[in-house]
Parts: structure tokens; C-alpha cells; sequence
């Protein structure tokens, strides 16, 4: 896109994330340690909704993170999407299909190319694994460059807030998003085969997609697994106009004709059609608590981004074209131990990512390049007299290259290695938790005569650590409190770019003279999971020192704004809260009501409120059951965003208005549901602040959802 507008590699060091393990287990003391992964089943499920009626486990399953622990018990935020929650949220890209989540909003540069904000932090600050594992494509490198996953294939989706992200790298600052699905089996089928299916259609951009997946033991605890998925969507259909507010007048007061014709664009937003497909292979050894298994995965997408149309009539508007393959290897290994060990864990994963620009014509413009792998050790401590914690070390290694038009950054190299360990006591009501990590890393990038840069390196030695506590104050509700101080690297982008970006319509300039962002940070949670009400809700504030950020300089190259990278003091501070009640029952229904809110509020030292900050959003919810029905009623109010950067414009308001009911037919098959979802029925124009296309590409209109999920 220009700026108008192999295969073979052995998973290294196999390693699992501290959100991996995908295994329930009964909660039959206090907490047990374990490995640092989330579970998908919360201890509790909440009120009123079709994951506390239908969920696949019962009360006493634990979440993990860390260490084993309920899910109340996890400092910082927590969000898990089930299967339950999928067949209701999911969508083409993994920001949309998150963002209704406490604390998360997504950039919105389109319906496909849409990454998820954690707090107001993004790209390189938030970390989207696969099975616990990084994505290894290029996607935080530009806000049009999509997420290699498609969010079909996910058994269920985690967001990890907090202190405890930084267990998976500096990068982690902002959070985790963890998409975890089954193509290395974890477990034995009960019969001969163990399959599912998910099939969907969305009226708003005529969107098709079907995943389907099977599971065949071929020998003793042997397991094969293949699955495979395909997405096709037409141009979105929004809500209103498609410039905004403040642009449609400008367009209208131009005396050309053909700028005062973009004004009536309108409904339809031009250029934002997709197709995906993805196949994967997988072969799993599952024998008890021993798990050892491959897969291998072929991602191909081809993605238009929206029109960034200009009004200058002189500027000719492109209508650009991403085109996506991406071959990965992945490989887990999980053994259990005695002694001072309960079990060792190693997750590792190698990827071959490509992806083309093109313009109009459909020549290619530019293209990206990465090859590079990741992987985990982890050692699982045994709980012992209330002690128990895990320690590991990671390792990545990728390079990345660019060719064409919009080179913005040298052929670079970068190197990681991790330490880490988090550690628990737990006495009765008090639970005590600390953690640290050491990362070392090294950026290479060679000279290039394109870009006028001269061969550089840079090494960092980061260090970040937390130590906190909750204490139930009475049964059934706990208080918690943390302490932490994180160290970021700075990105190959905020060290050695110099040209143009189209993604961002700017020519980025990078500092090689950037020292690591390193932030302190408070955080207050409050718990409660007992009863007819659950609650939770968390207070954080983060003060940051050589805070990362693009600030514009005032000069123009190649005709794009100049953007450089400079360094500040910053502080961020916020909250998110969620709440759900079970109502009791009237006319043979079973009620019950939800209510969450989030608001971060982002200053940089000397240059301004920081840029792309979510708005302070609201939303309350009805739920009923009754026999195999589930249905809701929600109401969604983003605020009126008008405290931006200085190179940033002012987002309105919006209420969206969305309703669902779930069927389960058969009793004896809850894994058949169909679901009905009407998202947006209002018909209402709404834009994203956190979107550098806001102005340009609003968010979907009424869309009309039918979902069919079967296992067997």
C-alpha cells in the first residue's frame, strides 16, 4: 500500500505461557501452586448469563495464572471469553471480537485490521498470543497490518491486566491477550472421534465463516487433530455517513465537485471487504498429566483497508490491499516431576510471515517480511505449607525486512532472553504475591542506503518486578492491593525508522538514542463472588519515566507530516468495574442484570493528553433463562472524547443498542447451539477515538448475526 492516502524449524525451546494450560482442576485445598496459565473456567460463572447455566464445569474449578488460583484471586483484571461468550462476540479481527471486554477497546483500522487497547496502551505495550505463545507476524509494527489469528478458531480468548502480564515480557506492559485453541491435543476423546463446528453469517458486511475441527485417537494416547476455517465479508455497511462530522463540512464547503460528492458518501464503507483462510495439523501424546505435542498452521488472508480520502482535490485516494500468508510451527511439552517440582512446561513456536501491499491496480507496493521463533521454559513448583510458584526463562529470535515504496525501517534483527519467577504464600484469609523478571535484548539494523541510515545496535537490560496481597475481609469478598515497576525495551520501529508509514499517513523518524520506558504502578482490586452479586473492580495508576511516544515535529517529508519519537514523563490512571446480580424469577424466567464501566485517563509531560485514548464507556445488561434459552438485552454508551493529543481530533458520543438468545435444543447435546444476535439496532453512526481511521471509517451499523455451534 503507498502512502496517499522454509518451512521447516524446529519449535525452539518449547515453552508454554503462564496462560496455557487448558486443564480444569478441582479446587480441594486452598490453592495449589501450578503452572503459570489462566483457565478458561472462572471459580464462579457470572450471574444471569449462558456460561452460569451451560458452562462445562462446576463450582470449585480454579482459574491459574502464575500460580493455581481462583480467578478472584488473580491481581490486576481478568477477562475470559468461553465458548459460551464466543458464539455471541466473536468477530472477523481479535479487537472487535474483545472489545466489549472491562478495560479493552480495539484500534478499529477496519473491521479486519483491528488490534485490542488494554488501558489506552496498544501495539508494542500489549502482547496477543497464540496458546500462549507471540503471534510472530508484524502486526504491531502498523495499525493496517492485521493479527495473524483468526478469532474463529479460539476455544476461548483471555485478558490478562496487571502485574502478572509481565511474565510474558516487557512488551506485556499494557496487558495480555491469550487465544487458546486445541490444535495440540491436551486430551483423550471419550469415543472414537471428538469434533465441533462453528458456522456464522453477519448481514452488516454479508459475512460467511465456518470452522470446523476433529480430534481421532490413531493409538494408545496417541491423538491426531486437523482443523480448518474459511471467512468471506463484503464491504461493511455502517451507520451513517462516512467521513465525519467536521470533515463532511469541509467537503461541502469545497468548491469541487468531486470533494463535495464525498460528502455523500454514505452507509457503505468503500474498500473493506475480506476473505481468510487457515488450515492446521496437530499430534498430541496425552498419558495423565503427561502431554507432549506439534502442530503446524497455513494463514492466508487478503484484506482491503479502508480510503483514507483527501480533500485536497490534487491528492488521488487509494484503495489499498493487504495480502497475508503466514506458515507456523508450534510444539508443547508438559512432564511431571517429584521432588521440589510438580512438573516442568516448555511452549515454542516458529513463523514464516509474509504479507503485499498493493495499490489499485493490484501491483505490488511494498512488501514485509518475518521469520523468527519463541519459546518458554517453565519450572512448576510443589505447593508446600502454603508455598508454591513458578520460574522459567524465554527466548525470542526474529528478523523483519521491508521492500518497496514504503520502506520506513532497515533490515533488523531482534534478540530476547527472559528470567522470570512468581512466587505465592498463602495463609488463610491473606494471600501474598511476588514476582521479577530480567530480560536482556538486543536490536540490530543494517545500513540502508534507501532510507539514509547507517548500520546500528542497541542492547537493553530491563528489569520489572510486582509484589502484592489480598485478604478476604469477610466471606466472600476480598480486597487486594499491588505494587510493581516495569521496564520496556524500546521497539526496532522507535529506534530505527526513518520514512513513510501509510498505515499512519506520517514519516516516522525513530531515535536511536532512546533509553527503556519504565513505569511504576499501583493497583486496588475489590472481589466479590459469592451469592447473588459478584463484583469486581480495579483502580490503577501508573506513573511512567521515558515514556515512548510519536509527537509531530511541524516539517513535511515526501508530503506526510514528519513524526518522531521522543521521550517524557507520563502517568496513566483508570479504572474498570463489572458487576452482575441474579434478579430471581418472574414469569417462569430467571433474571439477572450486569453492569460494567471503564474510563483511562493519559497525560504526557509537556506535550499533552496522550494520543488514542479510549472514551469513558458504560454499559448495563438484562439477561434471562428459561429451559434452553438464554437471551439479553444491552445498552452500550461510549462518552463524548474531546481531551486529545495535539495532532488529534475530537470523537463523538455513541449508544449502541444490542440483544441476543441462545438456544440449546437438545438436553443431552448442550455442545448444539444456535444463537441470534442483533448488535447496533439502532442504526447509529459510531467512531472509535482509539482508530487513526476514525474520520474515515466508522464502526459497522446494524448487523444481524446467526451462529450455529455443534460438537460431538
Amino acid at each position: 500500500m503507498r502512502r496517499s492516502a522454509s518451512l521447516l524449524a524446529l519449535a525452539i525451546a518449547i515453552v508454554p505461557s503462564p496462560l496455557l494450560a487448558q486443564a480444569t482442576v478441582t479446587d480441594t485445598s486452598s490453592e495449589a501452586a501450578g503452572s503459570s496459565e489462566i483457565s478458561a473456567t472462572a471459580a464462579d460463572p457470572m450471574p444471569g448469563s449462558a456460561a452460569d447455566s451451560h458452562a462445562a464445569h462446576e463450582e470449585g474449578e480454579i482459574v491459574v495464572t502464575g500460580v493455581r488460583r481462583k480467578e478472584n484471586d488473580v491481581l490486576g483484571g481478568v477477562s475470559v471469553l468461553d465458548e459460551a461468550d464466543l458464539i455471541r462476540e466473536v468477530r472477523p479481527s481479535i479487537g472487535e471480537t474483545l472489545a466489549k471486554q472491562p478495560g479493552v477497546s480495539a484500534t478499529s483500522f477496519g473491521p479486519t485490521a483491528s488490534a485490542p487497547v488494554l488501558r489506552g496502551l496498544s501495539g508494542d505495550r500489549v502482547r496477543v498470543l497464540t496458546d500462549g505463545i507471540g503471534t510472530l507476524d508484524l502486526s504491531s509494527s502498523g495499525p493496517d497490518h492485521a493479527i495473524a489469528i483468526n478469532p474463529i478458531t479460539a476455544e476461548r480468548i483471555e485478558v490478562l491486566r496487571g502485574p502478572s502480564a509481565l511474565l510474558f515480557g516487557s512488551s506485556a506492559i499494557g496487558g495480555v491477550v491469550n487465544v487458546i485453541d486445541t490444535r495440540i491435543p491436551r486430551h483423550e476423546p471419550a469415543g472414537p472421534v471428538k469434533g465441533d463446528a462453528l458456522l456464522s453469517y453477519g448481514s452488516a458486511a454479508n459475512e460467511r465463516s465456518i470452522n470446523a475441527a476433529v480430534d481421532v485417537p490413531v493409538a494408545d494416547h496417541i491423538i491426531v487433530h486437523a482443523d480448518s476455517n474459511w471467512s468471506k465479508s463484503d464491504d461493511l455497511e455502517t451507520g451513517g455517513h462516512i467521513l465525519s462530522k467536521d470533515l463532511l463540512e469541509l467537503a461541502l464547503a469545497s468548491p469541487d465537485a468531486g470533494i463535495r460528492a464525498l460528502a455523500d458518501l454514505d452507509g457503505e464503507l468503500p474498500n473493506s471487504a475480506a476473505t481468510s483462510k487457515e488450515g492446521a495439523l496437530g499430534i498430541g501424546y496425552v498419558d495423565g498429566d503427561l502431554n507432549v505435542g506439534v502442530s503446524v498452521t497455513r494463514h492466508l488472508a487478503k484484506y482491503q483497508v479502508p480510503i483514507r480520502y483527501s480533500l485536497d482535490p490534487l491528492v488521488e485516494p487509494e484503495a489499498p490491499t493487504i495480502d497475508v500468508e503466514q506458515t507456523r510451527y508450534d510444539a508443547r511439552a508438559e512432564i511431571p516431576v517429584g521432588g521440589f517440582l510438580d512438573s516442568i512446561r516448555a511452549r515454542g513456536g516458529y513463523g514464516n510471515y509474509h504479507h503485499d501491499e498493493l495499490d489499485d491496480t493490484g501491483a505490488i507496493s511494498s512488501s514485509f517480511f518475518s521469520k523468527g521463533g519463541e519459546g518458554r521454559i517453565e519450572l512448576v513448583q510443589r505447593e508446600k505449607s502454603g508455598w508454591g510458584g513458578t520460574s522459567g526463562v524465554q527466548y525470542l529470535n526474529r528478523n523483519a525486512k521491508i521492500r518497496g515504496d514504503e520502506k520506513f525501517l532497515p533490515d533488523s534483527r531482534q534478540k530476547q532472553t527472559g528470567l522470570f519467577t512468581l512466587q505465592t504464600y498463602v495463609a488463610g484469609p491473606l494471600r501474598i504475591e511476588g514476582g521479577a523478571r530480567v530480560e536482556f535484548s538486543q536490536l540490530d539494523a543494517d545500513a540502508d542506503a534507501q532510507l539514509g541510515t547507517p548500520q546500528r545496535s542497541q542492547s537493553f537490560t530491563t528489569w520489572s518486578g510486582s509484589l502484592g496481597g489480598q485478604y478476604e475481609f469477610v466471606p466472600g469478598w476480598r480486597a487486594g492491593l499491588s505494587l510493581s515497576h516495569s521496564e520496556r525495551a524500546p521497539a526496532i520501529d522507535e529506534l530505527f525508522a526513518n520514512g513513510p508509514h501509510g498505515g499512519s499517513q506520517a514519516f516516522e523518524v525513530g531515535n536511536p538514542d532512546l533509553s527503556p520506558e519504565k513505569s511504576n504502578s499501583v493497583e486496588l482490586g475489590l472481589h466479590h463472588s459469592k451469592g447473588r452479586l459478584h463484583l469486581t473492580a480495579n483502580l490503577f495508576y501508573s506513573r511512567f519515566s521515558n515514556f515512548i511516544f510519536q509527537a509531530p515535529t511541524g516539517d513535511t517529508e515526501d508530503d506526510l507530516p514528519v513524526l518522531e519519537y521522543r521521550q517524557g514523563k507520563a502517568t496513566y490512571y483508570g479504572f474498570e468495574a463489572q458487576t452482575a446480580a441474579k434478579l430471581g424469577e418472574a414469569l417462569g424466567i430467571k433474571w439477572g442484570a450486569e453492569l460494567q464501566g471503564d474510563m483511562v485517563h493519559a497525560t504526557v509531560k509537556n506535550f499533552g493528553p496522550a494520543p488514542l485514548i479510549p472514551p469513558m464507556r458504560v454499559m448495563g445488561a438484562i439477561t434471562g433463562e428459561k429451559g434452553q434459552f438464554d437471551g439479553r438485552i444491552e445498552i452500550e454508551k461510549a462518552f463524548d472524547h474531546g481531551r486529545t493529543a495535539p495532532n488529534e481530533t475530537d470523537t463523538n458520543g455513541y449508544t449502541l443498542v444490542n440483544a441476543s438468545i441462545d438456544w440449546h435444543p437438545f438436553a443431552a447435546k448442550p455442545a448444539l447451539t444456535l444463537s441470534l444476535a442483533g448488535n447496533n439496532l439502532s442504526d447509529v453512526e459510531a467512531r472509535r477515538s482509539t482508530s487513526l481511521l476514525k474520520d474515515f471509517a466508522p464502526l459497522g451499523g446494524r448487523d444481524i448475526r446467526l451462529t450455529a455451534r455443534v460438537g460431538f
